[in-house]
Order: structure tokens, then sequence, then C-alpha cells
């Protein structure tokens, strides 16, 4: 088991796009492992790899009675309905703003076996899902925030 250190807002590894997972090595699945074991805590619903310092395009997830992890995912549907709620980040602890999103989210991915991976869901689900592929992509969810939220959002972080 391996409990890995979150990377928090300021470091380049969090804006920078990952890479695709080509070949599934020893590597990977200590990855996959090391997210599994990072997000089974309270109070935490995804994790992306980068937020562990590895630029690789993987998440795990943990909402609800549901967890797991998904390799090269693509957001392949969202819903035209939108939620409207606080968000928050292990990259950016302790702040919480309202950040709108898809109601529905549906990814596709790997497994580390090769299989297809399809994931979507409701709520937090599709919250989590959006979360996460905005990671990788080197986004966060400040980048989602209405420009005067966001500006007190950018001064709250400053302040931590």
């Amino acid at each position: 088991m391996a409990i890995r250190d979150i990377r928090v807002m300021g470091d380049p590894v969090l804006r920078t796009r990952c890479e695709p997972i080509t070949k599934v090595d020893d590597r990977v699945r200590s990855l996959v492992t090391d997210l599994l074991d990072t997000v089974d805590m309270d109070g935490r619903a995804g994790l992306a790899a980068n937020q562990i310092g590895v630029s690789l395009r993987a998440f795990s997830y943990n909402i609800e009675d549901a967890q797991g992890y998904v390799l090269n995912p693509r957001l392949v549907e969202l819903s035209e309905d939108a939620q409207d709620g606080d968000e928050g980040c292990l990259s950016i602890p302790g702040l919480w703003f309202p950040t709108r999103r898809a109601y529905y989210a549906r990814v596709i991915g790997e497994d580390l076996d090769g299989n297809e991976v399809l994931i979507e869901g409701t709520g937090l689900m599709a919250r989590c899902l959006q979360h996460e592929v905005d990671h990788l992509d080197g986004g966060l969810y400040f980048d989602r925030l209405d420009r005067a939220t966001r500006k007190k959002a950018m001064a709250a972080a400053r302040d931590l």
C-alpha cells in the first residue's frame, strides 16, 4: 500500500497535459495501485495521476460504493443539463467554489488488461469524471469559474 503525497497548485505537473499510456508495465501497475490507495480516504472522490506527480493519463475514483480506475480516459458524452454546486480539489486544499458542470458524463478508457472500461454517472460521479479528465488535460477547476469567482478563488489560494 502506497499513499502518495498530493501535488498542490503551483506545481507545473498540474498544468501539463498528461501522456497516453501506450504500454502496461510494472510502472503503470504500481501507479494504479498508488492511485487506488491514495483515493481510498474519507473526503476523496477522485485523483488524477499528475496530482501525485506522474504525467500519464490515468485516474482513480471513489464515489459512494464505486471505486476504480481508468487508463487513457476520454469524455465521450456530457448532458446539456447542468448542475451547479461547490467543487473542491485535493490540489487546492480547503477551498470550495461554485462550479458549473454537466449533470451527466460518460468516460471510456481501458483497464490494466487492455479491456474497454465505461464509467458513467450523474451528480457527484459526473462531476468527478469531468474534474479528473480536466486534470489530465492540464486544467484545474479554477479554470471553469466565472471571472468574479475566479478572482476571489485566486486571492484565497494565494493566502494559503
